[in-house]
């Protein structure tokens, strides 16, 4: 099963400068609940923005770059690869290209809609035909945090 794990604004943001442009905690704590013990699959920056490895999963990265090497990350060169690397569940994280290349073979998304269009570097369009909302849990924002939901896509 290879399924997606990402926030996204209402106006497709992803990401700013390498970071989440919100600060959600509950985010957070869904997505390590989410991938803990998963080998996740991502792009060379997205693995740059974590300050270290994440702990208790593998971190399968997808790069163009013959040369690029860091501790903590077992490279793939090519899509094929990576699944292969990650074997039957594979959590795709992101950034958005490696959104983009993974999308025809999704079989879940796991999102965080983050109800405010976001000034960011990084989007992700709408994922289109053919999936299926099969769980959503809305929560209202606080503080200055915005209001967001937790919504599970399958594939129809």
């Amino acid at each position: 099963m290879i399924t997606f794990h990402l926030a996204r604004a209402t106006n497709g943001v992803i990401g700013r400068d390498g970071q989440l442009p919100w600060r959600l905690p509950a985010d957070l704590k869904r997505f390590k609940a989410q991938t803990m013990g998963k080998p996740m699959v991502m792009g060379r920056k997205t693995f740059e923005s974590f300050p270290s490895p994440l702990p208790g999963r593998r971190h399968i990265v997808l790069t163009r770059d013959s040369n690029w090497s860091a501790e903590g990350a077992d490279v793939a060169r090519t899509p094929e690869q990576a699944l292969a690397m990650a074997g039957e569940h594979a959590a795709i994280i992101g950034g958005a290209e490696i959104f983009a290349l993974f999308l025809p073979l999704a079989d879940r998304i796991e999102l965080t809609e983050v109800h405010l269009d976001a000034d960011g570097d990084a989007s992700v369009p709408a994922f289109g035909l053919g999936w299926t909302e099969t769980a959503r849990e809305d929560h209202s924002a606080q503080g200055d945090r915005p209001a967001y939901s937790f919504v599970t896509l399958d594939r129809a």
